[in-house]
């Protein structure tokens, strides 16, 4: 009994901790444009504040696996807390962008460590077939935090400033910690491996190059050379750490786990749905407020009601998810997902933002259905000793696929959109007499209503025509990259057919 009253407060504590993370993320995304300002930074130099905290994320990932092993539940949960307070305090008073940056990195640490070890000990402390409503109430915090933080953090940055945003961090990282000490228990065994530091530097390497590759696609374009040298390094690398891992006897990552086929197909459907999911999530706030002109408050509204629809059904999903088990869950969910995304490649610049708000919520309430369930699938297929190792691989490569999956709708949006623009202006300038004699005919209305010269006024209609044209080829670009997202999500719904759950095996009750 004693044992079963110590469960509540530490899940509390948990999803408390990776609640304030992942709020703080989402705000900061909402905040860069005014940062960019604030701190006098190009676009370019800005986004290392995305970068650089995913890159740092990516590294900490596999290294988790070790310290889990090394340092006591208690201690590690506090420590990476403590990290990620320190970081948002840097974040909050730095006067130079290096100062912010290196906060940004000093989060990452914390964040990265916090992830798989929180996942690590919910699956220590609850059994398997109870498992879908403890990973159901850790979504709570994965979905409510994307919830309020977008909202709150236009509201803030509207009217006071962003640093408002890494100042709250602090006490709330600091009453976390004091929590930590006072009621979470040293949950995971400790066994004390020696740390492979050949794999460490491999996958950092690895990892790293491959991430920065994928995140600067997006902004640099496919062919770039520092994208293809990035990439190649960091494949490369990768290479060499999974054959050091294979090879080792105490490997820092046991990445045996793919010879599981549950764990290997939930982990690929994971990964998919994260392509999806996370690029489309850019692109919607790019079309909102770039090309709609809607205000970053009204962006976050926008993705209010899909965030909270996800947070509500989230322990519904994991009780459904013990029921019933993750394939049915699985097909349903994505095929929601699917047929939602495609619904967004149908934007126009008059769609609704209501209709987009529904659209998005009924995407959300598809997502709410595989978000986590996948992911307790795979882990709980997994023999209790792989476990660490499995959560630590699972969020690598969810890290991963996140990053590919907005560089590739990134890419696909910009690249479409330039194929969008020279359709139009071929239309526009090929010997067409009736695309002449239209022109012609705005040209003359427009130096007659602003009652200017001929040449001028000429002008100017040619100028509100560019205007359009680009706003119809952006949003031609970003329907296309929907596309693709929805192609991706109906992949997702093939291999998820493959799901099965696994027999279910003795549970290793906590010390």
């Amino acid at each position: 009994m004693a044992e079963q009253r110590s469960v509540a407060p530490t899940v509390v504590v948990l999803i408390c901790g990776m609640f304030i993370a992942i709020l703080n993320q989402t705000m900061v995304n909402v905040a860069i444009p005014h940062m960019m300002n604030d701190l006098n930074v190009s676009t370019t130099t800005i986004q290392w504040l995305s970068t650089g905290f995913m890159l740092a994320n990516a590294i900490m990932i596999p290294i988790s696996a070790f310290l889990m092993e090394t340092i006591s539940t208690r201690l590690l949960f506090a420590s990476a807390m403590a990290f990620f307070t320190i970081g948002s305090l840097l974040c909050g008073i730095g006067g130079v962008f290096s100062i912010i940056m290196f906060g940004r990195v000093v989060q990452a640490i914390g964040a990265g460590i916090m992830m798989p070890l929180v996942t690590n000990i919910f699956l220590r402390i609850f059994p398997p077939d109870k498992m879908g409503r403890a990973m159901g109430m850790m979504g709570i915090a994965m979905m409510f935090a994307p919830a309020v933080g977008p909202t709150f953090a236009g509201y803030m940055v509207e009217h006071y400033s962003w640093r408002i945003l890494f100042f709250i961090m602090v006490p709330l990282g600091a009453i976390e910690v004091l929590l930590t000490f006072k009621y979470l228990s040293n949950i995971l065994k400790l066994s004390y491996p020696k740390l492979d530091w050949v794999g460490a530097i491999f996958s950092s390497i690895g990892f790293g190059a491959l991430l920065y590759g994928l995140s600067e696609a997006g902004s640099r374009g496919w062919g770039d050379s520092v994208v293809d040298i990035s990439i190649i390094v960091g494949l490369v690398f990768l290479v060499f750490f999974v054959y050091r891992e294979l090879a080792a006897k105490a490997p820092m990552l046991n990445l045996r786990v793919f010879s599981n086929l549950t764990f290997t197909m939930s982990t690929l459907v994971s990964m998919i749905v994260n392509m999806a999911m996370f690029g489309a999530m850019l692109l919607l706030p790019i079309y909102v407020q770039n090309i709609r002109g809607y205000s970053a408050l009204d962006s976050g509204l926008l993705l209010l009601p899909g965030a909270l629809l996800m947070g509500v059904m989230s322990p519904i999903s994991g009780i459904l998810f013990d029921k019933f088990g993750v394939r049915p869950l699985a097909v349903i969910g994505l095929t929601i997902t699917a047929v939602t995304t495609y619904q967004l490649t149908k934007l126009t610049d008059a769609t609704g933002y209501s209709h987009l708000m529904l659209i998005y919520a009924l995407r959300s309430f598809g997502v709410s259905f595989i978000m986590m369930t996948i992911m307790t699938e795979g882990l709980n297929a997994l023999p209790p000793q792989l476990k660490g190792h499995g959560t630590a691989v699972s969020n690598t490569m969810r890290q991963v696929a996140s990053s590919f999956g907005t560089a590739l709708l990134v890419t696909v949006m910009s690249t479409r959109t330039t194929e969008h623009a020279a359709n139009y202006s071929n239309t526009l300038t090929m010997n067409n007499p009736i695309a002449s004699e239209n022109i012609g005919l705005f040209e003359a209305g427009v130096a007659a209503v602003t009652g200017l010269p001929a040449e001028l006024g000429g002008a100017y209609a040619m100028t509100i025509l560019g205007g359009l044209m680009a706003k119809e080829s952006t949003i031609g670009g970003i329907n296309d990259a929907f596309l693709v997202a929805t192609f991706l999500t109906a992949i997702g719904i093939f291999f998820s057919l493959f799901l099965r759950r696994p027999k279910k095996a003795p549970h290793p009750k906590a010390k």
